[in-house]
C-alpha cells in the first residue's frame, strides 16, 4: 500500500511538506506534492522523524513481565495468585526453595529477582526440570541438592511455560512509543520474536559475564578473539566495575572491531578507556531504581554509575535503551530521565542527543527522513522543538513500519 503524508515538518527545520511512501520506502518529499493512487493522512504541521530503535531489549522476556505477579513490594503477593503455575518478577531479596514452599506448597513457583540474573524455584516447580544438570549455576546445598536458587540459566526455563508472553500485545506498546526496530540481547537467543517491529538479534554476539562467576582471563580472551576471527562484534555484559575492567584488558590484546559494544557499562571509572567501543546504556535505571541504588551501591561507585555525559566528553559512541523488563520500556520517559536524573546530574545530556541515538538503526548508523530510505517513521502531533521541551509518548500519532500504517490515533 502506498501513502501521501500531507504537512509535516522534517527535523533539518524544514516545513509544510509532503512525503510519498511506496514499496517500503520514502519516494518523494516536497511541498504540494500531486495526489496520486495513494492513501492520504493529514500530519497536521507535526514533525516526521525515523522509528526510533530499543538498542537492547528482552522481547520474550518483556511479554512474559506483563503476565507476572509483581513481586517489588514483597513474596506476599505470591499468596494471593490463582493460576495453577505462578511466575513472579522483581523480586528484591533471594530465597532458597524451602522460603517459597512455605509461601505456596502445592503449585509450581517461579520468582526472578529485580536484577534479573536470578530465578528462584519452589520445590514443585524443580521437580518439573527434574534431573537438573550439574551447572555452575544451578546452586547446592551441602548435601548435594539443589537449593532452587539458578544463576543466569534463563536458557533452561525458556519456552517450559506456556504462555511465553502475549507478543502481539507488546508489539503494539512498542509501536504507540514510536519504535520501529528493537535489538533482543538475550544470550543464545537464535530465532527474532514475531513482532510488527524490525528485530535483530544479537545472538552469540552477546557475551554475558557472570558476575558472581566471572571467567578468567585466558576464557574470555579466547571467546572474543574466535568471535573477531569470523568478523563478528561482541557486545559483551558488564554491571561492575570488575566486569568492565576485564573486558577492556582482553580488548586490550586481541584489540577492537567497529561495532564493539559494552552492554549497561553500569560502573564505568574512567570513560577514557572506553574510546573505539560503543556503549550501550539504560537512562531509565537511574530514576526508576534511585533509591535503591542509593542505598545499596557502593559510595566509590555511585559517581559512575550508569555514565552519559562523560563518556561523551571522551569521544565513545552511546545508545540509549530500556533494558525491558528490568527497565522502563518508554523511550520518551528515558529521555526525560537523560536529561533530569538527580542521581549523579554531572551525566545529565539533552534530550536531543537521547532521540537521536534512539534514532539510529542496529548497525549504529544515524537515520534520516530522506528519499530513499525506509519507510519506518512516526509523525508526533507537535513541532520537534514541543518534543524536545516536553518528550511525551502521548505525543506519537502516526506509525509505519516497512510502509505499512502500524499505529493511528
Amino acid at each position: 500500500m502506498s501513502w501521501l503524508i500531507r504537512d509535516v515538518s522534517l527535523a533539518d527545520g524544514r516545513a509544510g511538506l509532503d512525503v510519498r511512501l511506496g514499496g517500503g520506502v520514502i519516494t518523494e518529499i516536497g511541498p504540494g506534492l500531486r495526489t496520486g493512487a495513494e492513501t492520504e493522512v493529514d500530519g497536521g504541521g507535526g514533525v516526521l522523524l525515523p522509528g526510533l530503535h530499543d538498542h537492547h531489549i528482552h522481547l520474550h522476556g518483556a511479554a512474559a513481565a506483563r503476565e507476572s505477579i509483581d513481586c517489588t513490594g514483597g513474596l506476599a503477593a505470591l499468596t494471593g495468585a490463582s493460576s495453577a503455575r505462578i511466575r513472579a518478577v522483581g523480586a528484591g531479596v533471594s530465597v532458597d526453595r524451602h522460603t517459597l514452599d512455605r509461601l505456596v506448597p502445592d503449585r509450581p513457583v517461579r520468582v526472578q529477582h529485580r536484577s534479573g540474573a536470578l530465578w528462584m524455584l519452589n520445590t514443585p516447580a524443580l521437580a518439573e526440570l527434574a534431573p537438573l544438570p550439574h551447572l555452575p549455576g544451578v546452586e547446592r546445598d551441602a548435601a548435594g541438592e539443589p537449593t532452587g536458587r539458578l544463576w543466569r540459566l534463563d536458557y533452561l526455563l525458556r519456552g517450559t511455560w506456556p504462555p511465553r508472553g502475549d507478543l502481539t500485545a507488546l508489539g503494539r506498546e512498542l509501536t504507540a512509543f514510536g519504535i520501529t526496530g528493537v535489538t533482543d540481547a538475550t544470550p543464545g537467543l537464535t530465532e527474532p520474536p514475531a513482532l510488527p517491529q524490525r528485530v535483530t538479534l544479537l545472538g552469540a554476539r552477546k557475551l554475558l559475564l557472570h558476575d558472581h562467576d566471572l571467567p578468567g582471563y585466558d576464557e574470555l580472551r579466547d571467546r572474543i578473539a574466535a568471535l573477531h576471527r569470523r568478523g563478528l562484534p561482541v557486545a559483551v555484559h558488564c554491571v561492575t566495575r570488575v566486569s568492565l575492567l576485564l573486558t577492556l584488558a582482553v580488548l586490550d590484546e586481541v584489540g577492537m572491531l567497529p561495532g564493539d559494544r559494552i552492554e549497561h557499562g553500569a560502573v564505568v571509572p574512567d570513560p577514557e578507556l572506553l574510546r573505539g567501543l560503543t556503549v550501550v546504556t539504560q537512562p531509565g535505571f537511574v530514576v526508576a531504581h534511585r533509591e535503591r541504588y542509593r542505598a545499596e551501591v557502593d559510595p566509590e561507585d555511585l559517581p559512575h554509575l550508569y555514565p552519559y555525559a562523560t563518556l561523551l566528553a571522551a569521544d565513545v559512541a552511546v545508545l540509549p535503551s530500556s533494558d525491558a523488563p528490568y527497565g522502563p520500556l518508554d523511550p520518551w520517559a528515558i529521555m526525560r530521565a537523560a536529561a533530569s536524573r538527580d542521581l549523579g546530574p554531572h551525566e545529565r545530556v539533552p534530550v536531543r542527543t537521547v532521540l537521536d541515538g534512539f534514532l539510529r538503526d542496529a548497525c549504529l548508523r544515524p537515520r534520516a527522513v530522506a528519499v530513499g530510505a525506509p519507510a519506518d517513521l512516526l509523525v508526533l502531533a507537535a513541532p520537534l522543538r514541543t518534543a524536545l521541551d516536553t518528550p511525551d509518548a502521548a505525543l506519537v500519532r502516526l506509525v509505519w513500519i516497512d510502509g505499512q500504517l502500524a499505529s493511528h490515533r
